[in-house]
């Protein structure tokens, strides 16, 4: 079975003030190795999607500007060879 390239699929909310998305979806482009970024919200509320073989990183990153929460880490890897993500 083919091996995807990043295989976590990283969800989360970040509850803050003068969130900025153009700016954190930047920050993630720059910093972090992963595909398939969406970054959607306002200065209050931001929800990231972002595929990632380190997710944890991302997590760091959103809790370093705001309150993270409804926190979502699926395997695809697992999902793509028919197991529990």
């Amino acid at each position: 079975m083919e091996q995807l390239e990043f295989k976590f699929d990283t969800q989360l909310l970040i509850d803050g003030e003068d969130l900025d998305e153009d700016e954190i979806h930047d920050y993630i482009t720059e910093h972090f190795k992963g595909d398939c970024l969406l970054v959607v919200g306002d200065d209050t509320l931001i929800k990231i999607h972002f595929h990632t073989n380190e997710p944890w990183q991302i997590l760091e990153y959103g809790q370093s500007i705001g309150d993270i929460y409804d926190v979502v880490v699926e395997n695809m890897q697992r999902q793509e060879e028919g197991l529990k993500g």
